[in-house]
């Protein structure tokens, strides 16, 4: 088995090869201020192994595997706004939620496992977004600028992926219909535009909304949990996660679907804690996450 590990409070990385050890030195470009001191520490404290041994079938990036401390510690924080740029993204982030509740029915009446899923499906197609858009951003720039990116690309083109697999495994809990799709297909035009200019002109704004966006993700899928642990859904209860995340997220045969939630839930913490360590950064500056 091969792993990567971050170690807290090192510039290195160690790959440990079936028990030999090595380490390879990550030289950083910049002094970080003492807020992304501390998101660097935090990201770089869990503990995110990559699997490297993919089956034939399997062509996605390596992502990290929670472990079940990290997934049972993963709760609830709020990066309080500092600056105007930082309110004026959380307010953003904040009308969106209101609408996207609205649109989903989570402001009146009672939630059913129906309501969940077109929720779930639906923030997923947006959260995918902002990695992909600000990747192709960052590789124009390298490809223009006739310079490297200093690590930033894969960062995000891994969070988007990760996000696109939370919709490859929620859609095994419903099928969309025309409505739906033509909803998601306008809801795709109008945010990567506006999230593609938002990062042209400001990628401090931008991946600060995106931490707040993912500060929603991991609120709404807490909400869940604790419902379906106290005995809600039980038609969810009895189901088992959908072969392609117990092949994802190395699930065993018998985990649950609380159990797919909780690693879903880690994913967006991870995704908070990056988004807003990357907006304490300049956009030149090494990326201290990067693999």
């Amino acid at each position: 088995m091969f792993r990567l590990t971050v170690p807290l409070l090192r510039t290195s990385l160690t790959a440990t090869v079936r028990g030999s050890t090595c380490a390879a030195p990550l030289p950083l470009r910049c002094c970080y201020s003492p807020v992304a001191s501390e998101l660097v520490q935090k990201v770089q404290a869990k503990k995110i192994r990559r699997d490297v041994e993919k089956e034939r079938h399997d062509y996605t990036l390596a992502h990290p595997i929670w472990d079940d401390w990290e997934v049972e510690h993963t709760k609830v924080e709020h990066q309080k706004p500092k600056c105007l740029r930082d309110h004026l993204a959380y307010r953003t982030i904040q009308l969106m939620r209101f609408n996207f509740d609205v649109l989903t029915g989570f402001r009146s009446g009672e939630l059913t496992t129906t309501k969940w899923a077109n929720r779930l499906i639906f923030l997923e197609t947006v959260a995918g977004v902002p990695g992909s858009a600000a990747a192709v951003i960052r590789h124009l720039n390298s490809l223009r600028r006739l310079e490297r990116d200093h690590g930033w690309i894969h960062t995000l083109l891994e969070e988007a992926e990760n996000e696109r697999m939370h919709l490859m495994t929620f859609l095994d809990l419903r099928k969309p219909g025309p409505l739906f799709r033509l909803a998601v297909f306008a809801a795709q035009g109008i945010f990567w535009n506006f999230y593609f200019v938002s990062y042209l002109l400001s990628p401090k704004f931008a991946h600060r909304m995106v931490g707040y966006l993912e500060e929603e993700a991991v609120i709404t899928y807490t909400k869940l949990i604790e419902q379906m642990e106290q005995g809600a859904y039980p038609e969810w209860q009895e189901r088992s996660p959908p072969a392609v995340a117990k092949n994802y997220w190395k699930l065993s045969d018998d985990a649950s679907m609380i159990d797919l939630f909780k690693v879903i839930r880690a994913d967006e913490a991870h995704h908070r804690d990056c988004n807003h360590l990357l907006s304490e950064l300049d956009p030149h500056d090494d990326n201290p996450i990067r693999d």
